[in-house]
């Protein structure tokens, strides 16, 4: 879907961000592991990773790559004690959740000081024309290339469903003021691409 760019730009934003070796980090939504992999990428070892996720599945397929402590769990409820982590990452999760108020204090409260976190997301186009093109990229063109490589309706059905979650997503603005609600001293929002958003937040 991002062309094989997908890899470079999670290690980049995560060192924008601030992460660097010798951080314990907790990865909430992991899914198969794709931002804990970064991090290793640049410099984390395995030990100081826990990942999180609701999903049994996909933490099954994220063990088959990470060597790295998983828990199942939601990121509204951390099973972990206050001030455990120095970084906090959740990776295109937003969008699937409830109370994004719930989420960042439990991210706050996690973190130690001086601590950081960074959530990635797929934000919608503003403009019409973007809307457009990028609605007929998931919802027409990559089904079919689905269906051709995997040749699996599976895959195109999970293209469809992914745009639907990017274009009922909440707005940037949303997000930042759940953000600013949890007492986090500085609050940020960077942008690649135009739809690519990094929202940072750092507990002093």
């Amino acid at each position: 879907m991002s062309l094989g760019t997908d890899r470079a730009y999670r290690r980049r934003a995560l060192r924008q961000a601030g992460l660097k070796a010798g951080m314990r980090l907790l990865d909430v939504a992991t899914g198969t592991g794709l931002v804990a992999q970064a991090a290793r990428d640049l410099g984390i070892a395995a030990g100081g990773i826990i990942g999180l996720d609701p999903s049994q599945g996909m933490l099954a397929e994220n063990r088959k790559r990470n060597a790295i402590q998983l828990v199942r769990g939601f990121g509204e409820r951390l099973p972990f004690r206050d001030g455990t982590f120095d970084f906090v990452t959740m990776g295109y999760a937003l969008r699937h959740v409830d109370d994004l108020g719930r989420l960042f204090c439990e991210f706050h409260r996690v973190l130690r000081r001086p601590g950081r976190m960074l959530a990635l997301e797929i934000t919608r186009p503003s403009s019409r024309l973007g809307f457009g093109l990028m609605r007929f990229y998931m919802q027409r063109l990559l089904p079919a290339l689905s269906r051709f490589g995997a040749r699996q309706d599976d895959s195109a059905r999970l293209m469809e469903y992914y745009w639907a979650t990017i274009a009922e997503c909440v707005s940037p603005a949303t997000i930042l003021a759940a953000v600013k609600g949890e007492e986090f001293n500085t609050v940020a929002r960077r942008t690649s691409a135009r739809i690519l958003s990094e929202y940072l937040a750092v507990k002093e």
